[in-house]
């Protein structure tokens, strides 16, 4: 793949990723919270708790975008770290952060 290609589809993921990265946490309803109603605190502590899974989802995803943009600048994006085959084009414009060929994946 070319690596300018390559430079915008990680621009692009990136992107996604910091959006849903500031999406995530409390959206403020105008209401006063009743701090004492048990069902607030469950809702709240349930809420905080997806958030932060989310988070660490998201986070994962940006460093994957980090690894591949090493890759790009180290001229071994498109080539599996595993096994060193070539990724298909077609499968890094699906999924740019592809670190292997998608036989090796379905093998892990």
């Amino acid at each position: 793949m070319d690596p300018e290609r390559a430079r915008e589809l990680l621009a692009a993921e990136r992107a996604r990723i910091e959006r849903a990265l500031a999406r995530l946490g409390h959206e403020d309803t105008g209401e006063p919270a009743d701090e004492e109603d048990p069902a607030n605190q469950a809702t709240d502590l349930y809420q905080d708790e997806l958030d932060e899974g989310l988070a660490d989802d998201l986070r994962e995803e940006l460093a994957a975008v980090e690894r591949a943009e090493t890759r790009v600048a180290a001229g071994t994006y498109g080539v599996s770290v595993e096994s060193g085959e070539p990724i298909p084009d077609e499968r890094l414009e699906a999924h740019p952060t592809a670190e292997r060929t998608a036989a090796e994946e379905a093998a892990r």
